[in-house]
């Protein structure tokens, strides 16, 4: 079968080749992969930044935003051939800590779990490929064009479902939600917000393109200029920060609302300096009772979540966010710098 694959910490070593077939297990399902989305983890360890191979070998098949179609299951696994499926990316550690054994696997606390296409064991990125039962997730037949939005969807319904467990420290009843960065993650965060009820208001530096009009098609608000600004402007209760842009994670950060609870999806670079006063950041923190927390990940709770989200969402609106749709011979392609415009790139496999 052809394969997407990469030589992890090699610059360079992206291309598109033939490998095995893969061999169901006895409790493992055999897919025809349909689709796989592209984002900055998979560019950032094509361009050699991190990666980990599987054991004694050198090649990683890439990808972990999957898409695909049962060909085979076992007996008795509640799969059944033409199933539309997405596999689970993190799998427990083998200790297993005690987040890992009580199926927390993306709250790992000693770092040795391993990631579809990202350490240690074969992504998505494949015509075909095998998940175990236990880490396949079945859509609704309705999303075969968009399911492949289903990982980036888990991301946001974690993060959402760790703002609402927040919310349970004391009364708190959030109007309005601010998302800094209308990429696949920070609009799939507008859409829950919205699925909530809440007033969206979505801050990007795009002003041309998709992404101000799908904002609106959510009921939503978008903005351009300073999070800082329109934080103060609409009385945000919930911050949502994207970006990973360390200038707008920090003026996420320092947004003074009483009990205002930000959450940080984006992954910063590290080595940027900005002034910060910490002083007033501690300030603010303490006297507004604020939350300033990280998401990353998910486990199968939040896939299950994010199924619901998605068979309630629009499809005509979740198609939008596709961008650019490329066969897999073509994959290296999704790789090379797009605009601003481009929201999500998609392998069709």
């Amino acid at each position: 079968m052809r394969a997407l694959t990469v030589v992890p910490n090699q610059p360079g070593s992206l291309s598109i080749e033939d490998v095995p077939d893969p061999v169901p297990g006895p409790n493992e399902l055999l897919v025809d992969g349909i689709s796989l989305g592209i984002c900055g983890t998979d560019r950032e360890i094509a361009s050699g930044e991190y990666g980990w191979a599987p054991p004694g070998r050198d090649r990683l098949i890439l990808g972990h935003e999957s898409l695909g179609r049962v060909r085979t299951a076992p007996d008795g696994s509640g799969f059944a051939a033409g199933d539309l499926v997405v596999g689970i990316v993190r799998r427990p550690d083998p200790v297993p800590c005690g987040a890992c054994a009580r199926g927390e696997f993306d709250m790992c606390r000693n770092g040795d779990y391993v990631e579809r296409g990202i350490k240690q064991i074969d992504g998505f990125g494949s015509s075909e490929w095998v998940v175990p039962v236990d880490y396949a997730v079945q859509l609704d037949p309705s999303l075969a064009q968009v399911g492949v939005l289903m990982e980036p969807t888990t991301v946001v319904a974690k993060a959402w479902d760790q703002i609402e467990k927040i919310n349970g420290r004391a009364w708190f009843d959030p109007k309005t939600v601010l998302i800094t960065g209308a990429g696949p993650i920070g609009l799939l965060a507008a859409m829950l917000g919205a699925q909530r009820g809440l007033d969206v208001h979505v801050l990007d530096r795009s002003t041309e393109g998709p992404k101000p009009g799908l904002v609106a098609d959510l009921g939503g608000t978008f903005h351009t200029g300073s999070a800082a600004d329109v934080a103060e402007k609409i009385h945000a209760d919930v911050v949502i920060e994207a970006t990973g842009a360390p200038a707008v994670a920090l003026q996420a950060a320092e947004i003074n609302h009483p009990g205002v609870i930000v959450c940080l999806t984006g992954v910063s670079s590290p080595g940027n300096d900005a002034p910060v006063d910490v002083g007033a950041l501690n300030r603010n923190i303490v006297l507004d009772n604020a939350v300033v927390f990280g998401s990353v990940n998910a486990n199968r709770h939040h896939y299950e979540l994010a199924a619901q989200a998605l068979a309630k969402a629009d499809p005509e609106w979740l198609g939008r966010l596709i961008t650019r749709r490329l066969p897999l011979e073509r994959a290296l392609e999704a790789f090379e710098p797009g605009d601003h415009s481009d929201i999500k790139v998609v392998i069709d496999l």
